[in-house]
């Protein structure tokens, strides 16, 4: 990390990276929840479900590359192993046991939900003391509650 970057972050640079690498393992999982349940999804509604889990698996990839570019900018190291991955994440993979596609959705809009959690308080971390990361922070929150709400949409469209 340059010299002016390092001066211009007025964030605990360890307690900031321990953070993203957090953000970074959850986004992996998530990545790997949707492209899974994508390949196992059955029932109703499966055609929608499957092509919005399956748009939803690449933007998780791709949040979880712009967290890895911005750990490396900052020094750090993103995890390295799917082990890390779990270990780090405070927002749960959960393996499916059963894939009908109301069961994935309720579970992949608890992992929205969480990771919403995740970007907001990212977000209040970096306002104003970090703002490239705060920049990327309110990029995904974005996505992440676009995700939210689709995955609400199909609960909504399961009950009619």
């Amino acid at each position: 990390m340059g010299e002016m970057a390092k001066k211009i972050i007025k964030l605990d640079l360890d307690e900031l990276l321990k953070v993203l690498n957090e953000a970074y393992a959850e986004e992996w999982l998530a990545y790997y929840q949707y492209w899974l349940g994508a390949k196992l999804a059955y029932g109703p509604e499966r055609p929608s479900v499957v092509k919005e889990f399956e748009e939803h698996a690449g933007e998780e990839l791709k949040h979880a590359d712009w967290l890895a570019n911005r750990i490396l900018q900052l020094g750090g190291t993103p995890a390295l192993s799917p082990e890390d991955w779990g270990r780090l994440a405070r927002c749960r993979y959960m393996p499916p046991k059963v894939t009908d596609v109301q069961t994935l959705v309720k579970e992949n809009l608890a992992s929205e939900r969480c990771a919403v959690e995740r970007y907001q308080r990212l977000c209040e971390m970096t306002e104003g003391k970090d703002y490239e990361t705060f920049r990327i922070s309110r990029k995904i929150l974005k996505e992440e509650l676009e995700h939210e709400q689709e995955m609400e949409d199909f609960e909504a469209d399961f009950k009619n």
